[in-house]
C-alpha cells in the first residue's frame, strides 16, 4: 500500500515536471501577450488611415485635403505590401555585416502559422513591425504635401521604405550596429521619428518653397479635423509604445503610462507657452503639443519610469513650439506640416532623454545618466548621428533615383495653384460656395 502511494507521489510529481519544462523554453506561444499585439497592431494600423490621415489633412489647405489622404493611404498600401516582400527580411533577416538582413524570409519564405517569434506567431510579429513602416514614410510626406506628384511620391515610397527604412530598422531592431553598441530605442526614436523627420526635411529642401509662401497665408483645411487625428494617434500611440513591449507584462503597463503622461505634457506645455508668446491658447498649439509629446517618449517608453516621462513631455512641448513657431521661420525651410520640426527634433530629444533618465527598475539592465552610467548618453548620440546621417545621404539619393524616373518630382505651377485634389484626382475634399 505504502509502495504503490509513493509510486503515486512520483508519477504525480513526474508529470508535473515535464508539462513545467516548456514553460522555461524560448519560442512558446503565450496566449494573453498573443491577444495583446494583436490589439497592438490593429491599433498601430489605425495610425496611419486614420489618425494620421486626419492629422496631415486637416492641416492641409482645403484644396489638398483628398491628396494628403491619399498619399497617406497610398504610403500604408505600399508598405504593407513591400513588407511581406522583402522589407521584413532586409529588417530582421540574419544580419550581414551589421548593416542589413539578407533575404531569407523573402516573400515571408519558411514562416507559417506555428512559427513563433518569443510568445507570439510569428505573423503577429511581421504585421506588427509592417504597422511601423507603415506610418515611418507616410510621416515623411508632411513635409511636402502641397507639391509634389501623386506617381513620384509612390515611387519614392517604394525606394524609401526599401533602401532607407528597412536599414535603420535593422541596426536597432534586427541584430545591427546599433543594437550591437546598445543604443536604446524601444519604439522608434531613430527608426521612425529622426528617420523620417530628417527624409521629410531633405526631401522639402529639394523640391522647394511652395507657390506664395512667406507672403500669403496658408490656413489649416480644419482644425477640428486635425484635432481628432490627434486623439486617435494619441490612442494608437498605446499600442505603438506599450506594444513594443511584445508581452502583456509589467514593461508594458510602465510604457503604457509615461506615454500617457508625456502626451498630457507635452500638450499643457505646448499651448502654455504658446499662451504666453502669442497671447492665444489655440487648439491646433494644443494638438501639436499632444503628438510632440508622444514623440518624445517613443524611444524612451519601456525604459524610463514616471520622473523621466515628466521631463520628457516638457521638454518636448518646448521644443516642438520653438522649432515650428520660431526655427523654421527663421531658416527659412518649408516643411510643410512640420514633420521635421516635430517629429525630427523631438524624436532627438527623446532619444538623447533616453540616455540620461533610462531607469534599470523599469528594465534591468538599460541605465542612463543619471542612474550610474554616463556611457549611455555618448551611444545614444552616436546612434542619433548615424540615423540622422544615414538618412539624410540615402534619402538625397531616392530623390534623385525617383525624380530620374518620374520626370520629375513637383507638379507644376497650374495644377499647384488650383489644388491637387482638382488637378490630380478629380475630386474636392470641400464645397466652397
Amino acid at each position: 500500500m505504502v509502495v504503490s502511494k509513493l509510486r503515486s507521489m512520483l508519477l504525480t510529481m513526474g508529470c508535473l515536471l515535464f508539462t513545467a519544462v516548456p514553460a522555461f523554453a524560448e519560442d512558446v506561444l503565450d496566449t494573453g501577450d498573443t491577444a495583446w499585439i494583436i490589439v497592438s497592431t490593429a491599433l498601430v494600423m489605425m495610425m496611419t488611415p486614420a489618425g494620421l490621415a486626419l492629422f496631415y489633412g486637416g492641416l492641409s489647405r482645403y484644396k489638398n485635403l483628398l491628396n494628403t489622404f491619399a498619399m497617406t493611404f497610398v504610403s500604408y498600401c505600399l508598405a504593407s505590401v513591400i513588407w511581406v516582400a522583402w522589407g521584413y527580411s532586409l529588417a530582421f533577416g540574419t544580419d550581414v555585416g551589421g548593416f542589413i538582413g539578407n533575404l531569407e524570409y523573402l516573400f515571408l519564405k519558411g514562416i507559417g502559422p506555428d512559427s513563433v517569434s518569443g510568445t507570439i506567431p510569428t505573423y503577429i510579429f511581421v504585421l506588427f513591425q509592417m504597422t511601423f513602416a507603415g506610418i515611418t514614410v507616410a510621416l515623411v510626406l508632411g513635409s511636402i504635401v502641397d507639391r509634389m506628384k501623386f506617381g513620384a511620391w509612390i515611387l519614392f515610397a517604394v525606394l524609401w521604405v526599401t533602401v532607407v527604412y528597412t536599414p535603420v530598422c535593422h541596426w536597432a531592431w534586427g541584430g545591427g550596429w546599433m543594437h550591437k553598441i546598445g543604443a536604446l530605442d524601444f519604439a522608434g526614436g531613430n527608426v521612425v521619428h529622426i528617420n523620417a523627420g530628417v527624409a521629410g526635411l531633405v526631401l522639402a529642401l529639394v523640391l522647394g518653397k511652395r507657390i506664395g509662401y512667406g507672403r500669403e497665408a496658408m490656413f489649416p483645411s480644419s482644425v477640428t479635423l486635425t484635432a481628432l487625428g490627434a486623439a486617435l494617434l494619441w490612442f494608437g500611440w498605446f499600442g505603438f509604445n506599450a506594444g513594443s513591449e511584445l508581452a502583456a507584462d509589467g514593461v508594458a503597463a510602465s510604457a503604457f503610462l509615461v506615454t500617457n503622461t508625456s502626451a498630457a505634457l507635452g500638450g499643457l506645455v505646448w499651448m502654455g507657452t504658446e499662451w504666453l508668446v502669442d497671447r492665444k491658447p489655440t487648439v491646433l498649439g494644443l494638438a501639436s503639443g499632444i503628438v510632440a509629446g508622444l514623440v518624445g517618449i517613443t524611444p524612451a517608453a519601456g525604459f524610463v519610469s514616471l520622473p523621466g516621462a515628466f521631463v520628457i513631455g516638457i521638454g518636448a512641448g518646448l521644443l516642438g513650439f520653438f522649432s515650428v513657431a520660431k526655427l523654421k521661420h527663421r531658416l527659412g525651410y518649408d516643411d510643410s506640416l512640420d514633420a521635421f520640426g516635430v517629429h525630427g527634433i523631438c524624436g532627438i530629444w527623446g532619444a538623447i532623454a533616453t540616455g540620461l533618465f533610462a531607469d534599470p527598475s523599469v528594465t534591468e539592465g538599460a541605465a542612463g545618466l543619471f542612474y550610474g552610467n554616463p556611457k549611455q548618453v555618448g551611444i545614444q548620440l552616436l546612434s542619433i548621428v548615424g540615423t540622422a546621417a544615414y538618412s539624410a545621404v540615402a534619402t538625397l539619393i531616392v530623390i534623385y533615383v525617383t525624380k530620374a524616373l518620374a520626370g520629375g518630382l513637383r507638379v507644376d505651377g497650374d495644377n499647384e495653384i488650383e489644388g491637387l485634389d482638382s488637378a490630380l484626382h478629380g475630386e474636392r475634399g470641400f464645397e466652397i460656395a
